[in-house]
């Protein structure tokens, strides 16, 4: 009789363990806030167990909250607690590495700005009195290029809506326009990548029709001419042939799964009185303003560009550079590209606007800055240094979710961000990431007016490099402006 009862409970107890573990995986499989649960049930849990040991047991068994690369630890709970509307509120005291060399350090008011005297940064035309449509940018942070093919649909989707809730633009990357730029509304800067797509022709050249085609819908503001990226300059993108989809191939303007290679420059741009030209055609074609962006490697490229606009006229310049730097990257790249061709954008912001400021450029031509420039501080540093707005793709990327799995190359994303497996993709749910996108954008833009204020500044664009300190080898911090003076021409301005 006791075997039969034990035998019983056992049975019993089976059952409701079953029942437990069938009610988890529907649970999860339906919820729509963690696309890691949507897409691995049951298993996905020990992510969340894992990362929550980390806290309590870091000390003995886990990096710090500073050690992980590209991004540590803390950089993406930051930009998580923000996209979910959590608040960057922290308890015990910050982990950031104060005394390293390279830290930054805002020059806090005795007498910060009250709230009542806070005001807005004001928006800023880009391309006035150049173009027949002048683009107004509102917000200090964008979304930075993401082609849709090297990230998914539903993430396209979920970056257009959350983009125009937010306020801020959304550049396409190099793989043309598809409807999921369009869906949202929001501000698009079309980027014109060396292979042309969306707007070529059958022989892969540059097409006036298709230019004129994407410049007609209205919420795409202005065209970027991509030169080079932080993460491979001088290095085309291959887009492998499982991801040229039948709906990429129409959009992009190639042959259907086949592997997608983009030349490793513009094979009619091999000098800067060609890519002037191009800009001036361009701008002339589209009626938006024309910009450029490219990784930098010393002042040559600047310049030459500086000297080509005196004898043109200002009308030939770009009405706005992107300088991304050589640790920028959301994509695949070789290694030895990624890990050491063009420099930081520590270092190549303030060269490009100092050489702006020295020839008169300055208000004509608008500055992008990226690069890991994805929290308050870095972009309160970027705008500091001379930068008009700041992009960031990555930034974007963790508020769709992702959980740096390296790899976006691979097709197999575990959060759908950056493969077009259908099973993957399920776990992105756009409406919800939608609201992160947002939540996000929203949360930097106010967190770096937070860091103006405190500076006693009234809003974030009058940060100027005597508000941030970097800290040198000595661990004692040296004001920006002593490090990257203004150049002589801005003393007299």
């Amino acid at each position: 009789m006791l075997n039969i009862l034990l035998g019983s409970l056992g049975v019993l107890l089976a059952l409701f363990v079953a029942g437990a573990l069938i009610t988890l995986y529907v649970q999860d499989v339906t919820q729509e806030k963690h696309a890691v649960l949507r897409n691995f049930p049951l298993v996905g849990h020990l992510r969340y167990f894992f990362e929550s040991l980390g806290e309590y047991f870091r000390q003995y068994f886990f990096l710090g909250d500073r050690e992980e690369q590209p991004f540590d630890r803390a950089t993406r709970s930051w930009v998580y607690r923000m996209a979910k509307n959590e608040g960057g509120i922290i308890g015990f005291g910050s982990t950031y590495p104060l005394h390293e060399p390279g830290a930054l350090v805002f020059v806090n008011a005795p007498f910060p700005i009250l709230d009542a005297e806070q005001q807005e940064p004001p928006m800023l035309l880009i391309g006035e009195g150049y173009c027949r449509t002048p683009f107004v940018g509102k917000s200090l942070v964008n979304i930075s290029a993401m082609s849709f093919g090297a990230i998914s649909r539903p993430a396209v989707r979920a970056l257009s809506r959350g983009a125009a809730a937010a306020g801020c633009w959304l550049d396409t990357g190099e793989g043309g326009l598809s409807a999921y730029h369009l869906e949202g509304g929001c501000d698009i800067i079309f980027q014109v990548g060396t292979a042309k797509y969306g707007v070529r022709d059958e022989s892969g050249q540059l097409s006036d029709e298709r230019l004129r085609e994407v410049a007609a819908h209205e919420t795409v503001r202005a065209f970027e001419i991509k030169l080079s990226q932080g993460a491979k300059p001088g290095k085309g993108g291959v887009l492998p042939g499982s991801k040229v989809s039948a709906e990429i191939a129409r959009i992009r303007g190639i042959a259907e799964g086949r592997d997608s290679l983009s030349p490793n420059r513009h094979p009619d741009i091999s000098n800067i009185e060609q890519l002037l030209d191009k800009v001036e055609h361009i701008r002339a074609v589209t009626g938006k303003p024309v910009g450029v962006k490219t990784a930098i490697g010393g002042p040559r490229f600047l310049d030459e560009l500086s000297a080509a606009i005196a004898r043109r006229g200002l009308q030939a310049a770009p009405d706005f550079l992107t300088i991304d730097g050589g640790e920028g990257g959301s994509g695949a790249a070789p290694q030895a590209l990624a890990d050491h061709m063009a420099m930081s954008i520590d270092e190549a912001l303030p060269l490009v606007v100092d050489a702006l400021i020295a020839s008169g450029l300055k208000e004509r031509i608008r500055v992008i800055a990226a690069g890991k420039v994805l929290t308050p501080a870095r972009v309160a540093w970027a705008l500091a240094s001379g930068a008009d707005f700041v992009n960031t793709a990555r930034g974007f990327m963790f508020s769709l979710g992702c959980i740096q799995a390296l790899r976006c190359h691979t097709n197999t994303c575990p959060t759908g961000v950056t493969t077009h497996n259908p099973r993957l993709q399920r776990g992105l749910v756009v409406d919800d990431k939608a609201a992160r996108v947002a939540s996000y954008c929203r949360n930097m833009n106010k967190e770096v007016g937070m860091i103006a204020h405190s500076c006693g500044l009234r809003h974030a664009r009058q940060l100027r490099r005597e508000h941030v300190r970097i800290v040198q080898a000595s661990g004692q911090s040296i004001a920006l402006d002593l490090l990257r003076p203004y150049p002589a021409a801005a003393a007299t301005a």
